[in-house]
């Protein structure tokens, strides 16, 4: 059993491969050690070397080096536009406000702002249902209820049908 690792057959043989291993393990540290050494000296060099062009650079371009920190531009985030309820304008229904949606009016004040003609030409390029609606009125009903005159437009809805004047 003892003829591979122990040649000559010597029943005292067992120091001498704890001696082995430790002789392995101290050279491969000492191997390691060199190695990893003179990579670190490497690494050292190209980055004197580096600092080196560097310096050469900024005097070359007579660069002033600014040390003050630098401050990002604050960028602008938009406020989250908060829809208004839309069918609040005598002649707007449900399915409607969701067509004035889909094209970004989500407002009173958008709704204000957009031409009853182009209103006119999204309720037709919604199909024949949304066809007969007559927006005429709509951006000034809207105009009212974004300045909060809730008196004067329900007064005025008094008086409409179906968002057209009678």
């Amino acid at each position: 059993m003892y003829g591979h690792f122990n040649p000559l057959e010597l029943g005292g043989a067992w120091w001498q491969h704890i001696l082995m291993l430790v002789a392995s393990a101290v050279l491969g540290y000492i191997i390691g050690y060199l190695t990893r050494k003179s990579e670190v000296e490497n690494l050292e060099a190209e980055l004197a070397s580096l600092d080196a062009s560097v310096d050469d650079c900024l005097k070359s371009k007579k660069m002033v080096v600014v040390t003050a920190p630098i401050v990002p531009a604050m960028i602008a985030v938009p406020e989250p536009v908060v829809p208004d309820d839309l069918k609040i304008v005598e002649g707007i229904g449900p399915k409607i406000e969701q067509l004035l949606n889909k094209e970004g009016i989500l407002t009173f004040g958008q709704l204000a702002a957009t031409s009853s003609d182009r209103i006119k030409e999204i309720l037709l390029a919604a199909g024949t249902r949304f066809q007969m609606h007559d927006p005429g009125t709509w951006p000034q009903q809207s105009a009212l209820a974004r300045d909060g005159k809730w008196d004067e437009l329900q007064a005025w809805q008094d008086e409409l049908s179906k968002g057209r004047e009678e």
